[in-house]
């Protein structure tokens, strides 16, 4: 009987399954996007929309907790891939990610399936992004103000 067993085992012992979930977090936070297997997807959404929430309260016990999930890692520069850049990860989040959804209670991210397989094993491919926030907010005070 499976009774409160969650989350899905991916062949993979149990500190490979944390390490695999936080480092595709960082990659999503990171990056905005990223390309997956549906199963993998499915298992990450939950974490990453968790630490999104944390960083949306903004405290100092917050950012230890996000910290403690996630780990803080330092990020490569988008112009010159060679160096990396002055901020972290865990910056990123509390900065420029949190205040994004701040009118927003949850469903941080999406799951767009791909129709493409992946070469070498034809696994199904998915796109897990976060939800730009920014755009829906712009069309909102924009339809306010006709």
């Amino acid at each position: 009987m499976r009774h409160r067993v969650k989350g899905r085992q991916l062949s993979r012992t149990s500190a490979h399954r944390k390490a695999l979930r936080r480092n595709m977090a960082a990659s999503l936070i990171e990056h905005g996007a990223i390309r997956t297997t549906p199963a993998k997807a499915k298992e990450v959404r939950p974490f990453v929309e968790k630490l999104i929430t944390l960083a949306k309260k903004g405290t100092l016990h917050a950012r230890r907790q996000v910290i403690a999930l996630l780990g803080d890692r330092a990020m490569v520069d988008k112009d010159n891939p060679d160096e990396l850049s002055d901020m972290t990860v865990v910056q990123k989040l509390f900065n420029e990610v949190a205040p994004r959804y701040a009118d927003r209670e949850g469903g941080y991210t999406r799951i767009i399936h791909l129709p493409e397989r992946r070469i070498g094993d034809s696994g199904q491919q998915v796109l897990l992004q976060l939800i730009e926030e920014k755009t829906t907010a712009s069309k909102t005070t924009e339809e306010k103000k006709k």
